[in-house]
């Protein structure tokens, strides 16, 4: 995968003490600068900050390879291993998915482990990587 400089997102949650349980916690993102309302978390090298905001709907839902994915939704991509890894620790801790760990585009360009979870706020996450990384754009 090429070398990126990380993103930031700023992202709406109903209670940081949940929050802080689920990236600190269960992810094991390492926290930084926070206030009452807001905190950063280090997101695999990506900052995040959390937002106390108000609910807010339902999550649309597109149908991707036999899944209905939630839009909207962020993640990351990491190396094969660090994901396997990362859905072992997930699994073990009784994460509940929204899509489980598996394999999509078996066989084809762009075929990719993913799981699909949501924090304490109904946020959706997907956690993704490719077996070539170099297909992360492939068409």
């Amino acid at each position: 995968m090429p070398d990126l400089p990380p993103f930031h997102l700023a992202f709406p949650v109903h209670d940081l003490a949940a929050a802080r349980a689920f990236y600190g916690g269960l992810l094991g993102c390492a926290e930084g600068r926070s206030a009452a309302d807001w905190v950063d978390f280090d997101f695999f090298g990506h900052q995040i900050v959390a937002h106390l905001a108000p609910a807010r709907p339902a999550p649309h839902h597109t149908r991707v390879d036999r899944h209905e994915v939630p839009v909207p939704h962020f993640g990351v991509v990491l190396g094969w291993q660090a994901w396997h890894d990362l859905a072992a620790r997930l699994r073990a801790a009784g994460a509940r998915f929204l899509i489980a760990p598996g394999i999509r585009f078996a066989g084809e360009v762009g075929e990719q482990a993913t799981l699909f979870l949501t924090d304490p706020s109904g946020n959706a996450l997907e956690f993704k990587a490719f077996r070539d990384g170099s297909a992360l754009f492939a068409v």
